[in-house]
């Protein structure tokens, strides 16, 4: 078991070695008496004999169940998408492979201007390479952050010298064995050494289909991470559990909520059990940008900016109503740390007091406001 962040950035770039990625020692999993199944792949539950079939036709029996299989990259399904070095990025062995690509190559095509697509663009431009990032939407990260934060950010990457194409999806790929050239939407043609492609994930649930595990958009759960069936338990990237406070489901795909949803869902299995409902929180690092956020908010939420875009360091708010729903801090760690007591006590704050430099977030988040 191994971090996955820095695959996209330090593993990149050559800074971090491979031993530090590793969660645990061995002998730590053997002080705690934990037995690793390494490369076992579970291909069946079933509730009834409490049984957990494995893909080399073990079974594996248990008295409580947690279902913490994340999520898988979605595929592109175009004519080409087979050929040799278009990458997808998930695994360590993945991160290997780029690497190992950008030590030769000169252009790189990223399909997808997500977090990921963002985060290799920025690692292959702070090597040297040429960078083509393609987006699907009029501006990246539309639905999620919506069209004004979406051009700050595509400014982010143009003006670092990436060519970012938006409105722009992918029809096939070409190449003689390997991939060559990326044919987009519009009929523009981009040569390249190699692509990635990061373009979303789906939850990696479907060994779970016929088992009576209650599925959507993930294995759905209550707020103590419970399934449907009585014993078995999820968390992480295939958890869609009930948010209690923001009345909604969510399935979130962030580090942080895969570690303390697993902490979560163990209190649970122990009978200690209480309701999950964080602030969610995720970052990303780009080039000398930290970008941070908390909460939940959409694309459509009203933004308050605090400080300038143009500079390094600048906060946006999302608002719904008039209230708080979420933060986004690029290098603001402490408009972050305020905004998210802000957003876990519910204090009431005015948009112009988020706009306003000179007002103190975190006097407002401790009632002194």
């Amino acid at each position: 078991p191994y971090e996955r962040p820095p695959l996209s950035k330090d593993v990149l770039a050559g800074k971090l070695p491979e031993e530090k990625l590793y969660l645990r020692s061995a002998e730590y999993y053997d002080e705690q008496r934990i037995e690793l199944l390494l490369g076992a792949r579970a291909i069946r539950l079933d509730p009834g004999s409490r049984v957990v079939e494995i893909d080399d036709g073990s079974r594996v029996a248990y008295d409580q169940l947690l279902i913490a299989t994340g999520a898988t990259p979605r595929r592109l399904e175009v004519p080409g998408a087979a050929l040799d070095n278009i990458f997808y990025l998930r695994t360590l062995q993945e991160a290997r492979s780029i690497a190992a690509a950008m030590r030769t190559a000169r252009l790189v095509v990223v399909v997808g201007a997500g977090f990921i697509g963002a985060e290799v663009a920025a690692s292959c431009r702070l090597a040297g390479l040429e960078v083509v990032l393609l987006e699907v939407l009029p501006v990246p990260l539309e639905r999620a952050l919506g069209p004004t934060i979406g051009h700050v950010y595509a400014e982010v990457h143009r003006s670092r010298g990436v060519e970012l194409r938006t409105s722009e999806g992918v029809v096939g790929f070409e190449g003689n064995g390997h991939v060559e050239r990326v044919v987009g939407s519009s009929g523009t043609v981009y040569e390249c050494d190699f692509a990635v492609v990061g373009v979303g994930v789906v939850p990696e649930c479907g060994w779970l289909i016929g088992s009576g595990v209650e599925l959507g958009n993930g294995v759905v759960v209550d707020e103590l991470c419970r399934t449907s069936v009585p014993g078995v338990f999820a968390a992480g990237d295939v958890a869609n559990w009930w948010h209690p406070t923001l009345g909604e489901r969510l399935r979130l795909e962030h580090y942080d909520n895969a570690q303390f949803q697993g902490v979560a869902a163990a209190k649970s299995m122990l009978g200690k059990g209480e309701p999950y409902a964080p602030v969610p929180f995720f970052w990303s690092d780009q080039y000398d940008l930290t970008l941070q956020y908390v909460g939940h908010g959409r694309g459509d939420d009203d933004v308050i900016l605090r400080g300038s875009p143009d500079s390094t360091s600048w906060s946006a708010f999302f608002l719904r109503n008039g209230t708080l729903r979420a933060a986004l801090g690029v290098n603001r760690y402490k408009d972050i740390s305020a905004s998210r007591q802000l957003l876990a006590k519910q204090v009431p704050v005015t948009p112009e007091q988020l706009a306003d430099e000179s007002c103190d977030l975190r006097a407002l988040a401790r009632g002194r406001g």
